[in-house]
């Protein structure tokens, strides 16, 4: 990354391009020895210290997880910050919300985590966001990303001076802080199993647990990049299957699970049954609401009807918003709202907290709010309006085709006088319920969710949308 300078001449480090497909829309993100090299790490960290630089930033937090190509990534992506003048403060090996944690406690300018989150582990990124002092806390996404890319492509002027590395320590910080939201709580009558997947969580879930009342069983919080017992991601049903056997088997009152960087939380209850991200939002909102009356909530487009009536209904302002955890960290933002989440299991809180997405910090304030209420988490989950849902169905279609779909789609609803909001590609309501077509921000795909009251209503829902879509020139597979 260096090169030779001229007499008088500052120091340049020369330009490096990027693989196109790892620039995301909320982070970089690419298959090792693919699309992602320790080189682009480099590059990446010199573009991103520049970033840094521009906004008056001088220190950078550096975290990453269990994957086996994380370490090299890290020490290049270290290189590069260094490279660029930055002073580089290492928190260790841990979840995504440790880091963001550090940002805080340390009052760092800027963070990176270098984390393939929930793929699969040949897959590893980098995510970046501003500290609080620095670019107003805001997460890195968007033109962001894409402008690091164009500054890689160009190469920066090397600092006069490089940049120092320091080691520091959170992790008891960080679990003493996510242990004090069980303050004022008796969670001394649960049971709970803890289900890390192998994925960055579980050293700090075992440090959090033990200082937490009630029982608690854990379940592969051994780190490991190979993820040898289920992938680590809460949204797919399969990968919550041994969680589900252990709440059963231990008769627990609950059970969660982490996705790989541990900022994404599943739920299960006391029958085994899934709490989704949307249903668990209620259960939040509903204690938060007890004590902000009339706080606006955000979720995603992907929530179900459920999310905005029962908020609404328990005397909160609901808001639709786009998919995408940066997107909503920075609505969150610019709205002061004091908790968002959207069907991924990203949950936000800035009620007691930071604002960032902490599956562990979520977890304990669900355990706070369990342990005060007399009615198991079953009772509260069979009492919300039964809807039925199809899973989030993605069909593959051009890069080039698939936002111009959603346009002949939206048009299409608007000549028809149909009432839809296209805050997110289009989401349309029916006589049955209600379905979402939009573009994926993250592959070469339309992505689409539909529910109804019935299950008839979600069939003639689906066989509409079929019709819609077979008029565009694509076929929806059976369901």
């Amino acid at each position: 990354m260096t090169a030779s300078p001229t007499a008088g001449s500052p120091r340049r480090l020369p330009g490096h391009s990027l693989h196109p497909e790892i620039l995301r829309e909320y982070d970089v993100r690419g298959i090792v020895g693919e699309t992602l090299f320790p080189s682009d790490a480099r590059a990446l960290g010199a573009a991103f210290g520049a970033l840094i630089g521009r906004e008056g930033g001088s220190t950078v937090c550096v975290g990453w997880d269990g994957r086996h190509s994380s370490p090299a990534l890290r020490d290049a992506l270290i290189d590069g910050l260094t490279a660029s003048g930055r002073r580089v403060l290492t928190v260790g090996r841990g979840p995504t919300p440790m880091l963001n944690f550090a940002l805080h406690d340390r009052g760092a300018d800027a963070g990176v985590m270098v984390t393939g989150s929930h793929n699969p582990g040949a897959h590893n990124g980098f995510k970046m966001t501003f500290g609080p002092g620095c670019g107003g806390g805001r997460p890195v996404f968007g033109d962001e990303i894409r402008e690091l890319g164009r500054i890689a492509a160009a190469g920066i002027e090397a600092a006069a001076a490089p940049g120092d590395i320091a080691a520091i320590d959170v992790a008891d910080a960080y679990a003493d802080r996510l242990a004090a939201e069980a303050a004022g709580g008796d969670l001394s009558r649960l049971t709970v199993v803890w289900d890390c997947g192998n994925g960055a969580a579980g050293e700090i879930a075992a440090r959090l647990t033990a200082r937490l009342a009630g029982a608690h069983r854990l379940l592969f919080a051994e780190i490991d990049g190979d993820f040898p017992n289920h992938h680590p991601d809460p949204t797919v049903a399969a990968n919550l299957a041994d969680l589900q056997a252990a709440v059963m088997r231990e008769g627990a009152n609950v059970g969660i699970a982490f996705d790989g960087d541990g900022d994404r939380i599943g739920v299960v209850d006391d029958s085994g049954a899934i709490l989704w991200a949307d249903q668990a939002m209620v259960y939040f909102a509903a204690d938060l609401l007890g004590a902000r009356p009339g706080a606006r909530i955000i979720a995603d487009v992907k929530a179900s009807r459920v999310f905005f009536d029962e908020v609404a209904r328990l005397g909160g302002r609901p808001e639709m918003y786009r998919t995408g955890h940066s997107l909503i960290k920075n609505r969150m933002r610019e709205t002061g709202a004091p908790m968002a989440g959207e069907m991924s299991g990203h949950l936000f809180f800035a009620d007691r907290y930071y604002g960032f997405d902490d599956a562990l910090y979520a977890a304990v304030r669900l355990l706070r709010i369990l342990a005060g209420d007399p009615a198991p988490l079953s009772a509260f989950r069979a009492a919300l309006p039964p809807v039925f849902n199809t899973p989030e169905i993605r069909i593959p279609v051009d890069e080039a085709r698939k936002f111009a779909i959603v346009e002949a789609v939206r048009a299409r609803l608007e000549a028809q006088g149909a009432d839809f909001a296209d805050i997110d590609g289009v989401r349309t309501e029916t006589k049955d319920g209600w379905w979402l077509l939009r573009a994926s921000n993250t592959q070469a795909a339309l992505s689409l969710r539909g529910e109804a009251l019935t299950e008839a209503g979600l069939a003639r829902l689906v066989d509409g949308l079929r019709g819609i879509l077979a008029d565009e020139g694509v076929d929806l597979p059976p369901i």
